[in-house]
């Protein structure tokens, strides 16, 4: 399997807007599901499907607590998969942002 074919669960996964949210919601840190399911008028089994799928692309991880399931975003999974497909199709970007870290560093 090829890094591309890999990476698809992941584009697939971000495809939804509910799925977005709940990786910005993650920012912040741990959240039990509980807490993730609050924060959306759908039904809890559905915000347990999203996360299903955001797990099953290696874009959130989950820890049980008691009976509680804590759900923690995996920031370099995002990262090196959209980075990944950054420098694909635009390899210029990898050129610009190398410019501004070296700008940053000596500035």
């Amino acid at each position: 399997m090829t890094a591309a074919d890999d990476d698809s669960g992941v584009f697939r996964a971000l495809a939804d807007p509910t799925r977005r949210q709940i990786l910005e919601d993650l920012r912040g840190g741990e959240l039990a599901a509980g807490q993730i399911a609050a924060r959306f008028t759908i039904s809890a089994p559905s915000v347990s499907r999203h996360l299903g799928v955001l797990k099953g692309a290696g874009l959130v991880t989950e820890r049980r607590d008691g009976n509680r399931i804590l759900y923690t975003l995996v920031e370099e999974r995002l990262a090196v998969c959209v980075g990944r497909f950054l420098s694909a199709v635009c390899p210029e970007q990898i050129v610009l942002r190398r410019t501004r870290w070296r700008e940053t560093e000596t500035g």
